[in-house]
Protein backbone atom coordinates (compact mmCIF):
# COMPACT_ATOMS: atom_id res chain seq x y z
CA UNK A 1 0.00 0.00 0.00
CA UNK A 2 1.54 2.97 -1.06
CA UNK A 3 1.16 5.74 1.61
CA UNK A 4 3.19 8.52 0.16
CA UNK A 5 1.93 12.31 0.70
CA UNK A 6 1.23 13.94 -2.30
CA UNK A 7 3.80 17.19 -2.22
CA UNK A 8 2.15 20.30 -1.43
CA UNK A 9 2.84 23.31 -3.50
CA UNK A 10 5.32 25.98 -1.87
CA UNK A 11 3.76 29.02 -1.92
CA UNK A 12 4.80 32.56 -1.03
CA UNK A 13 2.86 35.98 -0.02
CA UNK A 14 4.44 39.12 -1.34
CA UNK A 15 2.37 41.80 0.03
CA UNK A 16 2.44 45.15 1.43
CA UNK A 17 -1.12 45.70 2.67
CA UNK A 18 -1.04 43.68 6.31
CA UNK A 19 -4.55 42.83 5.93
CA UNK A 20 -4.53 41.55 2.76
CA UNK A 21 -1.83 39.36 3.45
CA UNK A 22 -3.09 37.84 6.66
CA UNK A 23 -6.62 36.71 4.61
CA UNK A 24 -4.35 35.71 1.71
CA UNK A 25 -2.14 33.83 4.40
CA UNK A 26 -5.51 32.24 6.13
CA UNK A 27 -6.87 31.40 2.65
CA UNK A 28 -3.82 29.52 1.44
CA UNK A 29 -3.91 27.72 5.41
CA UNK A 30 -7.28 26.45 4.01
CA UNK A 31 -6.25 24.66 1.21
CA UNK A 32 -4.17 21.42 1.76
CA UNK A 33 -2.54 21.61 -1.16
CA UNK A 34 -0.71 24.55 -0.46
CA UNK A 35 2.20 25.05 2.26
CA UNK A 36 2.94 28.72 3.29
CA UNK A 37 6.65 29.22 3.39
CA UNK A 38 7.11 32.95 4.12
CA UNK A 39 5.39 36.00 3.75
CA UNK A 40 6.86 39.54 3.07
CA UNK A 41 5.93 43.26 2.82
CA UNK A 42 8.26 45.28 0.11
CA UNK A 43 9.74 43.99 -3.39
CA UNK A 44 13.53 43.60 -2.79
CA UNK A 45 12.20 41.13 0.10
CA UNK A 46 10.02 39.33 -2.10
CA UNK A 47 12.74 39.08 -4.75
CA UNK A 48 15.47 37.84 -2.02
CA UNK A 49 12.94 35.40 -0.74
CA UNK A 50 11.87 34.14 -4.36
CA UNK A 51 15.02 33.37 -5.00
CA UNK A 52 16.49 31.52 -1.83
CA UNK A 53 12.92 29.61 -1.09
CA UNK A 54 12.14 28.78 -4.78
CA UNK A 55 8.42 29.15 -4.01
CA UNK A 56 6.67 27.20 -6.71
CA UNK A 57 3.26 29.48 -6.29
CA UNK A 58 3.40 33.34 -5.31
CA UNK A 59 0.59 35.89 -4.39
CA UNK A 60 2.12 38.92 -5.19
CA UNK A 61 0.83 42.86 -5.15
CA UNK A 62 2.02 44.79 -7.76
CA UNK A 63 2.12 48.35 -5.61
CA UNK A 64 4.82 47.49 -3.09
CA UNK A 65 7.60 49.62 -1.62
CA UNK A 66 11.25 48.83 -3.02
CA UNK A 67 10.26 47.10 -6.40
CA UNK A 68 6.59 46.89 -7.68
CA UNK A 69 5.13 43.31 -8.37
CA UNK A 70 6.43 43.87 -12.20
CA UNK A 71 9.76 44.67 -11.69
CA UNK A 72 9.94 41.66 -9.02
CA UNK A 73 8.60 39.24 -12.17
CA UNK A 74 10.98 40.95 -14.60
CA UNK A 75 14.14 40.57 -12.73
CA UNK A 76 13.33 37.02 -12.32
CA UNK A 77 12.75 37.14 -15.78
CA UNK A 78 16.63 37.94 -16.05
CA UNK A 79 17.77 35.10 -13.79
CA UNK A 80 18.08 32.34 -16.42
CA UNK A 81 19.43 29.42 -15.35
CA UNK A 82 18.33 30.01 -11.85
CA UNK A 83 15.60 27.29 -11.91
CA UNK A 84 11.52 27.60 -13.25
CA UNK A 85 10.09 30.81 -12.34
CA UNK A 86 7.31 30.24 -9.84
CA UNK A 87 3.26 30.95 -11.31
CA UNK A 88 2.32 34.54 -10.31
CA UNK A 89 -1.18 35.46 -8.91
CA UNK A 90 -0.72 39.08 -8.92
CA UNK A 91 -3.45 41.29 -6.25
CA UNK A 92 -4.10 44.82 -6.90
CA UNK A 93 -6.77 47.47 -6.21
CA UNK A 94 -6.60 48.72 -9.85
CA UNK A 95 -6.67 46.63 -13.58
CA UNK A 96 -4.22 49.23 -15.30
CA UNK A 97 -1.18 47.15 -15.13
CA UNK A 98 -3.29 43.59 -16.23
CA UNK A 99 -2.07 43.69 -19.56
CA UNK A 100 2.09 43.75 -18.51
CA UNK A 101 1.09 40.88 -15.79
CA UNK A 102 0.14 39.26 -18.74
CA UNK A 103 2.67 39.67 -21.30
CA UNK A 104 5.11 38.72 -18.35
CA UNK A 105 2.99 35.01 -18.04
CA UNK A 106 1.06 36.05 -14.81
CA UNK A 107 -0.97 32.79 -14.07
CA UNK A 108 -3.96 35.46 -12.91
CA UNK A 109 -4.97 38.87 -11.51
CA UNK A 110 -6.75 39.48 -8.93
CA UNK A 111 -8.54 42.86 -8.47
CA UNK A 112 -9.29 44.07 -4.86
CA UNK A 113 -11.06 43.49 -3.12
CA UNK A 114 -11.71 40.28 -3.90
CA UNK A 115 -13.69 37.01 -2.32
CA UNK A 116 -12.03 33.57 -1.25
CA UNK A 117 -14.14 31.92 -4.01
CA UNK A 118 -12.20 34.10 -6.74
CA UNK A 119 -9.23 33.10 -4.83
CA UNK A 120 -9.63 29.82 -4.81
CA UNK A 121 -10.38 29.99 -8.71
CA UNK A 122 -7.15 31.70 -9.17
CA UNK A 123 -5.34 28.62 -7.35
CA UNK A 124 -6.76 26.55 -9.70
CA UNK A 125 -5.90 28.59 -13.13
CA UNK A 126 -2.16 28.24 -11.29
CA UNK A 127 -2.26 25.06 -10.75
CA UNK A 128 -3.61 23.61 -14.29
CA UNK A 129 -1.44 26.27 -16.46
CA UNK A 130 1.90 25.53 -14.62
CA UNK A 131 5.23 26.81 -14.02
CA UNK A 132 5.55 30.92 -15.86
CA UNK A 133 8.14 29.58 -17.94
CA UNK A 134 6.04 26.72 -19.30
CA UNK A 135 2.92 29.31 -20.43
CA UNK A 136 2.12 32.32 -21.26
CA UNK A 137 -1.38 34.28 -20.51
CA UNK A 138 -4.00 33.82 -22.90
CA UNK A 139 -6.85 36.76 -23.99
CA UNK A 140 -9.46 34.56 -22.26
CA UNK A 141 -7.34 34.70 -19.11
CA UNK A 142 -6.92 37.94 -19.31
CA UNK A 143 -10.26 39.17 -20.71
CA UNK A 144 -11.62 37.06 -17.23
CA UNK A 145 -8.87 38.33 -14.73
CA UNK A 146 -9.09 41.99 -15.53
CA UNK A 147 -12.46 42.08 -14.78
CA UNK A 148 -13.44 43.07 -10.97
CA UNK A 149 -14.79 40.10 -8.91
CA UNK A 150 -18.20 40.39 -9.86
CA UNK A 151 -19.62 37.98 -6.65
CA UNK A 152 -21.42 39.73 -4.02
CA UNK A 153 -19.88 41.42 -1.26
CA UNK A 154 -20.99 39.58 2.44
CA UNK A 155 -18.37 40.58 4.64
CA UNK A 156 -15.28 43.17 5.18
CA UNK A 157 -12.24 42.40 6.88
CA UNK A 158 -11.24 45.55 8.50
CA UNK A 159 -7.86 46.19 10.87
CA UNK A 160 -8.46 48.83 13.74
CA UNK A 161 -6.03 49.16 16.52
CA UNK A 162 -4.07 45.88 15.81
CA UNK A 163 -7.05 43.96 15.46
CA UNK A 164 -9.10 42.56 12.69
CA UNK A 165 -12.84 43.00 12.93
CA UNK A 166 -15.15 41.35 10.20
CA UNK A 167 -18.00 43.36 9.80
CA UNK A 168 -21.41 41.93 7.72
CA UNK A 169 -21.93 44.50 4.50
CA UNK A 170 -25.66 44.99 5.49
CA UNK A 171 -24.32 46.59 8.88
CA UNK A 172 -21.84 48.99 6.71
CA UNK A 173 -24.20 52.44 7.25
CA UNK A 174 -22.08 53.82 4.43
CA UNK A 175 -18.57 54.53 2.89
CA UNK A 176 -16.90 57.98 2.37
CA UNK A 177 -13.14 58.58 0.78
CA UNK A 178 -10.58 60.34 -0.62
CA UNK A 179 -8.13 59.40 -3.47
CA UNK A 180 -6.78 56.51 -1.82
CA UNK A 181 -8.42 55.49 1.22
CA UNK A 182 -12.13 54.66 1.90
CA UNK A 183 -14.05 55.22 6.02
CA UNK A 184 -16.41 52.30 6.59
CA UNK A 185 -19.08 53.30 9.06
CA UNK A 186 -20.55 50.39 11.04
CA UNK A 187 -22.04 50.15 14.50
CA UNK A 188 -20.97 53.61 15.55
CA UNK A 189 -17.47 53.09 14.01
CA UNK A 190 -15.38 54.03 11.20
CA UNK A 191 -12.81 51.89 9.89
CA UNK A 192 -10.22 53.42 7.67
CA UNK A 193 -9.35 50.78 4.66
CA UNK A 194 -6.71 51.02 2.32
CA UNK A 195 -8.80 50.93 -0.68
CA UNK A 196 -10.67 53.25 -3.07
CA UNK A 197 -14.51 53.38 -2.88
CA UNK A 198 -14.68 52.16 -6.52
CA UNK A 199 -13.46 48.99 -5.59
CA UNK A 200 -16.36 48.48 -3.26
CA UNK A 201 -19.42 50.34 -5.42
CA UNK A 202 -19.32 46.93 -7.77
CA UNK A 203 -20.12 44.46 -4.78
CA UNK A 204 -22.61 46.46 -3.20
CA UNK A 205 -26.43 45.43 -3.45
CA UNK A 206 -27.71 48.14 -5.47
CA UNK A 207 -31.21 48.32 -4.09
CA UNK A 208 -29.70 48.63 -0.59
CA UNK A 209 -26.40 50.93 -1.51
CA UNK A 210 -26.92 54.11 -3.40
CA UNK A 211 -23.97 55.85 -4.47
CA UNK A 212 -24.84 59.62 -3.72
CA UNK A 213 -21.68 61.17 -5.25
CA UNK A 214 -18.23 60.37 -6.43
CA UNK A 215 -17.19 60.13 -2.80
CA UNK A 216 -19.84 58.86 -0.65
CA UNK A 217 -22.03 55.70 -0.70
CA UNK A 218 -25.17 55.57 1.76
CA UNK A 219 -26.97 52.50 2.89
CA UNK A 220 -30.60 53.12 2.46
CA UNK A 221 -31.19 51.32 5.74
CA UNK A 222 -29.58 53.62 7.78
CA UNK A 223 -30.64 56.83 6.43
CA UNK A 224 -33.53 58.79 8.45
CA UNK A 225 -34.76 61.29 5.77
CA UNK A 226 -34.12 62.91 2.57
CA UNK A 227 -34.57 67.39 2.50
CA UNK A 228 -33.86 69.14 -0.80
CA UNK A 229 -31.88 72.12 -0.39
CA UNK A 230 -32.28 75.28 -2.53
CA UNK A 231 -30.67 74.16 -4.97
CA UNK A 232 -32.99 71.06 -5.40
CA UNK A 233 -30.03 68.67 -4.12
CA UNK A 234 -31.35 65.91 -1.64
CA UNK A 235 -29.40 66.36 1.73
CA UNK A 236 -29.46 62.94 3.19
CA UNK A 237 -29.56 62.69 6.97
CA UNK A 238 -27.84 59.28 8.35
CA UNK A 239 -29.07 57.62 11.94
CA UNK A 240 -25.94 58.56 13.12
CA UNK A 241 -26.25 62.22 12.60
CA UNK A 242 -23.79 61.89 9.67
CA UNK A 243 -25.64 64.47 6.69
CA UNK A 244 -23.94 63.95 2.63
CA UNK A 245 -25.62 65.85 0.22
CA UNK A 246 -26.91 63.65 -3.23
CA UNK A 247 -25.79 65.04 -6.58
CA UNK A 248 -27.82 66.54 -9.16
CA UNK A 249 -28.75 63.51 -11.18
CA UNK A 250 -28.98 61.32 -7.80
CA UNK A 251 -31.23 63.71 -6.44
CA UNK A 252 -33.82 63.51 -9.43
CA UNK A 253 -33.74 59.68 -9.57
CA UNK A 254 -34.13 59.50 -6.16
CA UNK A 255 -37.38 62.08 -6.14
CA UNK A 256 -38.44 59.83 -9.23
CA UNK A 257 -38.38 56.89 -7.30
CA UNK A 258 -40.79 58.10 -4.26
CA UNK A 259 -44.33 57.39 -3.91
Amino acid sequence: MNTTATPRIRTLIAEDEPLASEALADWVAQLPQLELLASCADGLSALEQIRSLRPELVFMDINMPGLSGLQVLRALAEDGAGGPAPRVIFTTAYNEHAITAFELHAADYLLKPFSQERFNEAVGHALQRGTAAETGGSTQALEAAAKPDSSPMTRLLVRDQGKIFPIQVDTVEYLRSDIKYTAVASGGRQYLVNLPITAFEQRLDPSRFIKLQRSCIVNLDFVVSMTPDENSQLIVQMQDGSRFTANRDVSKKLREQSI
